[in-house]
This record gives C-alpha cells, structure tokens and sequence, in this order.
C-alpha cells in the first residue's frame, strides 16, 4: 500500500493528517490525489459516502492553492449547510500548517454581511450551498475568474434536490480553462448530462461498482404489518443496547410523529425535519454529534450532508421510493473502514423493492424475525452487567461515602444486592415485554389481521391454526395480557380450579385471550370445569380450539354460551 508520501502529499500536510489519525491512505485517496495532483483537467470518482472523499479533494486542492494571490481558485458546490461546514473544518484541519490559506464557507440560513466581508479581505478557498453563492453572484461580491478548480460533492444528491439550474448558472461564471471534479455516490443520468455537457474527455474512478453499497455495511430485513411498525422498531432498538442510529421516514409529518412517540417512551431521540428553523436543526445536530442523542429520526433531505464517523445502524422505517436514496441512507453507517447495518421495516407490499435494492448494490438481504421479548431482555440485561463490569470508578470521591452505604447495606447477602440492583434497572422492561404482545409476520396472500390474531407459532394450516402437539389438545379462554395474565399465572389458574394436576403444553397469549395445551383426555375435563365460572362479572369461556378436521374456529363460536342453558354463577380469581 502507497504513503501519503509516495502520493506527492507535501510535509505540512503529512504532518496535519498524521495528528488527525490518517496511517494510510483509502482507496478513493490512492485513486483521486495523484491525479489532481497532476493537474488531470476533469475527474469523476464514483464512492460511497464515509469511504474518505473529503481528504481526497481536500488534500491536493491546499496544496495547489497559491496563497500569494488572494482571490477564490477553488470552489467546492455541496448540497447542503451541514457538509458545506464539515467540508469548510476539515479543509481547516488539513491545512493547519500551510501558513496563510484562507477558506470560507458560504451557506444560507447566516449573516450574508459578514461572508461579504471576508470575500472583501480575500479568500483562496470557498465551500458553498448553490443558492447563497448565486445570490453573492447577483450582488457582485464574488468573482470566480481566476478559479482554477470546481468540485461538485454528492453531485447526485444536488441534483435530487433540484439545483440543476443553479449549477448551470454557477459554471457559468468560471473560466472554460479549470478542472472539474464530481463525487457522486451513484450515477443517474442527470450525472452523465453534466459529464457531457461540462467535462472534457474526464478520467473516471470507481471505488467498488457503480451504485453499488458499501462492502461493510450488513443488510438486514423485518416484515411486519404495518400496524406494527413502531412496535417493531421499539425491539430493534431494545435489541442492540448500544445503537446509535439514524431512522429514517418518507415524509416530515411521520418523522416528527416516531420522534415524538420514542421520547414519550423513554428513548434518547429527536427529530430532524424541514420544518424545523436553522436553530433547531443545528442544536439537534450538535446533540447528535455529541452522543447526547442515541437516535436521530430524518427525512431523507433533511439529513444529506450529514456526515458522522460511527453511526452504528440505519433504520429504514419503509423503502424509499428510489433505489439511490436507499445507497445514501446506508452509506451513513460503515464509514471510516468501521462495519454497519442497514435496517429495513418492511410490509409485504414493499417485498418487490428488496430485490430491486440488491440487484443494485450487489449485495443480498438478511431476512430476520422480530426478537422475542425474553431474548431482548437477556441481552440487555448482560450489556447492563458488561458496564458494570468496565465501570470507572472515582475512588477518590466515593470512599468518604462507602462506610455509610456498607453498614446500610450490610443486612443483604451479595446476591441479594446484584438482584435488586438488576431489577432497579430493568424491571419496567421486563414487565413491559411481559404484556407486550408478539408480531406476527404477514403471510403472502393474506391481507386479513384478524386472521393472524389467531396464530400462534409453530406448524400453521391453511386456515391459520396451529396444530396442537401430538397427544395434546389446543384449548381458548378468553382472557389474555389485558388481564394482567403471564404463563406462570394462567397455569396456576388452571391447576386451582381442576381437580388433580394438569400437565399444561404450550401458551400462546394474545391481548384479550389465549390458547393452551393439555393432553387430550384431559381436555373434556378442563372445559366442563370452567362452565359457568365468571372472573370479575365476566363469564368465563373454554373451549376445544380445533374441530374434526383440525381447522381453528371463529372467533364469535369462541365466545358463544356453550353450556347449553343457564349456568350457577361461580365467581373465581386468578
């Protein structure tokens, strides 16, 4: 692998990336420098977002810049205020022993006098968002006559948000004699009418395939019901303890509405949206960059330009609707040479953009199931114990204290103070998945909910049951978790109120009722048990859940009077 060095990188900057953690050049910095270096007129590189780009512009654009003369010679079009001022102070970093060199950032949404201003000290370096460069056009305070070198980054995503007009207007003002470089992450055909139309015979580099994804981001999968989205989106976040993610959703309103409901239920999240004021979204995004949140929602427009080392995940709460949005979403993890996972909630509807997405980044779908709740709880009970374990503790501070807490807790055996200090942690959890009720995967062809309402897991027929374990008989009562039952309550519901132990099989709980197994000679005499038993002013129903034929009944047989006439009313608890 070549140096810095051996690339024609001078002392000053080696010395710069070098205290910034750059060893080794990246691909696309093997690949863009020396050829920029070597005054190559027209580049287009062809990279995924994170894979290095800036330095591979940034670092040879410095070392050409003539710091005697004080006008703009490089401008570099970016879509958004958030990479104009990442691109702005890395630029800023790589430069911090080239003495003299003056880059300014120039954005919409800040004070235009003063950006006048400092174009009237001079600059040699300018960073800008399209609309506020062509207003300093229009008003004369910017020449780009001697500008010797055009960077467009993430010209797809440009070009996505409609500024084909404005980088037509921008090129206009600069010299026909300069070098073009284009970033993009994928190659629409927008892309190649600006190549022909504005490049010259220009040297391409690929970083990979065309539109292909990143080769370190995992690609994952969950279908669900739609009604079920946010509740899975809940146990994947519950699933990976120490995500630090971005969601992403199809439109502002939904946005703000998955932001809101993750804060109310105790997550560490905000939105970013375009209905937010430039306030807003800079304090968000400080937040973000700052580990202060652990999940970002976004829309797609809001979050270009958006560039942070170790995102952890991408949710995709839904497909965009194209395929290149997909690329940029997931090019937000996995970058820096770090691994990522790029996650999509899916409805069965949405299957067919799958395939689509793989045939385009030449990667293939993990197909998973929503985790169970014991299993979330397990794994984030041993994250909790593994931060126990590395905690750093202040000795210093905390030994005045510890004689007090000693003789308070003295009476506790250490078990006892490692289980109670788990349960402060995560008792609300453990009852939460307690209650909550399993998601279902949607069959293909079926579009009913009430119908999956029924199942539970295991082998299913084709009307939706389930068949009961060989010598066992499948049974409904309807009560559920809205009754504050679990499995270890109803089994013991059972065994107080039929004479003699009953071995009971499987549990399915469902919201409002449930299914349970018991062996088959038994099963007559657990449903005449229950005849004409009320639980709280309820009438109590038990019934064989199959027929002859092994088909579930329908829901109103479930709750018809099966006992042929009045019954005494027997009130029990459970």
């Amino acid at each position: 692998m070549r140096t810095f060095e051996e690339l024609g990188v001078i002392p000053e900057i080696q010395k710069a990336i070098t205290e910034l953690g750059f060893e080794q050049p990246m691909p696309v910095q093997t690949e863009v420098i020396p050829q920029l270096l070597a005054n190559t007129r027209d580049i287009i590189a062809l990279a995924q977002t994170g894979t290095g780009k800036t330095a591979a512009f940034g670092i040879p654009i410095i070392q050409k810049i003539n710091v005697k003369q004080l006008s703009p010679q490089t401008l570099i079009l970016c879509p958004t205020r958030e990479l104009c001022l990442q691109i702005a102070g890395d630029l800023t970093d790589y430069s911090t022993y080239v003495q003299d060199i003056k880059i300014l950032p120039v954005y919409g949404g800040s004070s235009i006098d003063s950006q006048i201003r400092t174009l009237k000290r001079g600059v040699h370096i300018i960073v800008a968002t399209p609309g506020r460069l062509i207003d300093l056009i229009k008003r004369r305070t910017v020449s780009l006559s001697d500008v010797h070198t055009m960077v467009l980054d993430e010209a797809d995503e440009m070009l996505n948000m409609g500024f084909s007009e404005d980088i037509d207007e921008i090129l206009s003002h600069l010299p026909e004699e300069r070098s073009m470089l284009l970033f993009s992450a994928t190659m629409p055909k927008e892309i190649e009418k600006i190549t022909r139309k504005y490049m010259s015979d220009p040297v391409e580099i690929t970083i990979g395939r065309k539109n292909e994804g990143a080769l370190n981001v995992r690609h994952l999968f969950y279908m669900v019901h739609a009604k079920d989205k946010y509740l899975a989106l809940k146990r994947i976040v519950d699933y990976y303890p120490n995500i630090y993610g971005i969601v992403f959703c199809r439109t502002r309103k939904e946005t703000q509405e998955i932001a809101d409901k993750l804060m109310q239920d105790g997550y560490d999240a905000d939105s970013l949206h375009g209905d937010l004021s430039q306030a807003q979204r800079d304090l968000v995004m400080a937040k973000f960059r700052n580990h202060n949140l652990q999940l970002l929602i976004a829309t797609d427009v809001a979050a270009r330009g958006l560039d942070v080392d170790d995102v952890t995940h991408i949710i995709n709460f839904g497909l965009p609707d194209d395929q290149e949005s997909y690329t940029h979403r997931s090019g937000r993890t996995g970058r820096a040479g770090k691994t990522g996972t790029s996650i999509s909630i899916i409805h069965i509807k949405e299957k067919g953009k799958i395939a689509q997405i793989e045939k385009m980044i030449n990667k293939k779908f993990e197909k998973r199931e929503i985790p169970k709740g014991d299993v979330i709880c397990e794994k984030q009970l041993f994250n909790f114990v593994d931060k126990i374990e590395k905690v750093k503790v202040n000795e210093a501070e905390i030994e005045r204290l510890l004689p007090s807490i000693f003789r308070k807790l003295e009476w506790l055996e250490k078990e006892d103070i490692i289980k109670r200090i788990v349960s402060l942690e995560f008792n609300r959890l453990i009852e939460y998945y307690q209650q909550a009720e399993e998601i279902y995967e949607p069959q293909e062809g079926s579009s009913r909910r009430g119908r999956d309402d029924f199942r539970g897991k295991g082998d299913r027929q084709d009307g939706g049951a389930r068949r009961a374990e060989k010598g066992y008989a499948r049974l409904f009562i309807n009560i559920g978790k809205m009754d504050g039952v679990n499995p270890g309550t109803l089994m013991g519901f059972i065994n107080d109120n039929v004479p003699g132990k009953v071995p009971v099989g499987r549990i399915d709980l469902m919201k409002n009722f449930s299914f349970f197994e018991v062996p088959e000679e038994l099963a007559s005499k657990v449903v005449s048990t229950f005849k004409g038993m009320y639980v709280d002013e309820r009438k109590l129903m038990v019934q064989i859940a199959q027929d002859d034929s092994g088909q579930e009944r329908g829901k109103k047989k479930f709750y018809g009077n099966d006992s042929g006439g009045k019954s005494k009313k027997k009130k029990v608890r459970y």
